[in-house]
């Protein structure tokens, strides 16, 4: 968004007209808008900025809910987006931990400042760039005085009064439009600088998921955290946010319900294993975190390859004493070993019925979509196929959820 179109629709008659225009989910539903008030007069700033702030609303009720419908967006902002369901529970660390005013250094569209502030938190939420602290104003501004908002570097911001801060590196280009990533080195505020200030004042520090392991500070809690399949973030807490004895954790988001997994550092992988009659794909944040080996203990798993993060067992995977499955991995109970090679394994699935195909593939390259393509498959059954390596061999395994 460029600061034209921001000027447009920060007045009565943008706003009231983004709230007009209700959903936008398709191209075409973008086109005849456009053309629609286009045809009425509206300034081509204006039509842009509100046609373009609907748009975004529309993606953004997966991370916020019925919340987006009253939020403003840019389109980098909502791409580095803390999830509302996530920020509120790094808001509850913070006030489990005692914080009352916390400074969102690298606040974005606010996101992790509305977090903080829903649950009474004093927030200083700052951005480096000028139209993307206007949204957060905007964003914030139902919470008065308990949420301000400057727009400043990160570097520039007196802390006194603060408890704790939380921190966003930019891992992108600078601005609101572009999200090329950037190289290690050119993270702003600097990471030697973000290190510093962590070691001084109780931080929490929001970083991709494969974020260079070797630069987390020793002394750091390290949380990784997937939802709904997808892992979303790392977090580095310091201070009195670090909680005792813990240094690597994975946090578990599925359905709206949590499960964590934590350890005192990186877990020994469990010993490689025969195939069992079980397979299990461990989430990506119990991966990142090197907790696979204390995932497959309490599975009485082993690998099926000492380099491919897939487990094997002779029984289901109960993650409790109740018998309920595992929250760390997805099951499945392997059905045949099928043949590598295309042309006879879409043979083998048509003759199976199977026209619905998941396919799962590591350590060996290989297309997904691709393969299916080749399959030709046809049929009203539905199962799902683990393309992998075990030791030197390529092996096709037909499986079922579990």
């Amino acid at each position: 968004m460029e600061l034209a179109e921001l000027t447009a629709l920060l007045t009565p008659e943008g706003l009231r007209l983004v709230d007009d225009l209700g959903a936008i989910d398709s191209t075409d539903d973008v086109a005849a808008t456009v053309s629609r008030l286009r045809a009425a007069g509206l300034s081509p700033d204006l039509v842009a900025a509100a046609v373009g702030q609907a748009r975004l609303r529309s993606r953004a009720r997966a991370k916020f809910g019925a919340f987006a419908d009253r939020m403003l967006f840019t389109r980098a902002g909502l791409e580095q987006a803390t999830r509302l369901e996530v920020g509120a529970r790094h808001a509850g660390r913070f006030r489990d931990a005692g914080v009352a005013r916390v400074a969102d250094l690298g606040c974005g569209i606010g996101g992790d400042a509305l977090a903080f502030a829903g649950i009474g938190l004093d927030v200083v939420a700052v951005d480096a760039d000028e139209v993307t602290a206007a949204l957060a104003a905007y964003n914030l501004a139902p919470f008065g005085e308990q949420a301000q908002v400057r727009h400043a570097r990160a570097e520039e911001v007196d802390l006194a009064g603060v408890d704790a801060v939380w921190l966003d590196p930019a891992r992108r280009t600078a601005g609101h439009t572009e999200t090329t990533r950037v190289g290690a080195g050119d993270w702003s505020p600097p990471l030697d600088w973000v290190w510093d200030l962590a070691a001084r004042v109780p931080a929490g520090v929001k970083l991709g998921p494969a974020f260079d392991r070797t630069l987390i500070p020793e002394d750091a809690e390290a949380q990784w955290i997937s939802v709904d399949g997808s892992t979303v973030e790392l977090v580095v807490w310091t201070g009195k946010l670090a909680r005792p004895g813990i240094r690597r954790s994975a946090l578990v988001i599925r359905g709206g319900s949590a499960a964590e997994l934590t350890a005192a550092g990186d877990a020994d992988d469990a010993p490689v294993r025969e195939l069992g009659a079980y397979l299990h794909e461990p989430e990506g944040a119990v991966i990142r975190a090197r907790l696979i080996g204390e995932v497959a203990r309490s599975l009485d798993a082993g690998m099926i390859d000492a380099k491919i993060a897939y487990l094997t067992s002779d029984a289901p995977a109960a993650g409790s004493s109740d018998g309920t499955a595992s929250p760390f991995v997805q099951s499945f109970r392997v059905r045949e070993q099928l043949p590598n090679d295309p042309k006879a394994l879409g043979k083998a699935l048509r003759e199976r019925g199977i026209g619905t195909l998941e396919i799962k593939k590591r350590g060996v390259d290989v297309d997904p979509a691709s393969l299916r393509t080749k399959l030709k498959l046809r049929g009203p059954e539905q199962a799902t196929l683990f393309v992998t390596r075990v030791g030197d061999r390529r092996v096709t395994l037909l499986a079922d959820r579990v």
